[in-house]
């Protein structure tokens, strides 16, 4: 989360004074930048808690809380740090129970429920407004479909090893 708060300030086709750094994410559609790594971060929780299990996960979601909170710019701070603490739950809630029929199905739904809640919450506490809710919604849907050729080899490798999830 630090990474797409670092993001937001400094990386993007357009970057504006006192406003976000700015990406396209499809025709028309603009976001800010850190979409990039929150949707790589909801697809990280799902293997922290297939590889170390539902504890470690809740561990995960209350220090990445932790380091927004820490690393965010003062402006962002209460945006970041809700936002990802609401949207991991949610995540980690999809995910829980789908995931032992279908890890990487698991995933993809569980990103795609989140992108939701991050995204009103962090655009409404950041910025009082949902005016680029589609570009990232879309921007954060873009990683975790990048994700899932990773997750599907994850699987794939762990059933060739013999690893069960934890």
């Amino acid at each position: 989360m630090p990474l797409a708060n670092w993001l937001i300030n400094n990386v993007g086709t357009i970057c504006a004074p006192h406003a976000p750094c700015l990406l396209p994410v499809a025709p028309g559609l603009m976001a800010p930048s850190g979409v990039l790594m929150v949707g790589v971060a909801l697809i990280l929780r799902d293997l922290v808690q297939r590889r170390l299990g539902l504890s470690w996960s809740v561990m995960a979601i209350a220090v990445g809380a932790l380091f927004s909170a820490l690393f965010a710019a003062p402006s962002l701070v209460l945006a970041s740090t809700v936002a990802f603490a609401v949207s991991e739950t949610v995540d980690l809630l999809i995910y829980t129970p789908l995931q032992k029929r279908n890890f990487v199905v698991a995933a993809f739904l569980s990103g795609i429920g989140s992108v939701f809640i991050d995204s009103m919450a962090f655009l409404m506490l950041a910025f009082g407004n949902l005016d680029l809710l589609f570009g990232q919604v879309i921007g954060k849907t873009w990683m975790i479909i990048l994700a899932l050729p990773l997750l599907h080899w994850l699987r794939k490798r762990d059933r060739m090893m013999g690893m069960q999830p934890a």
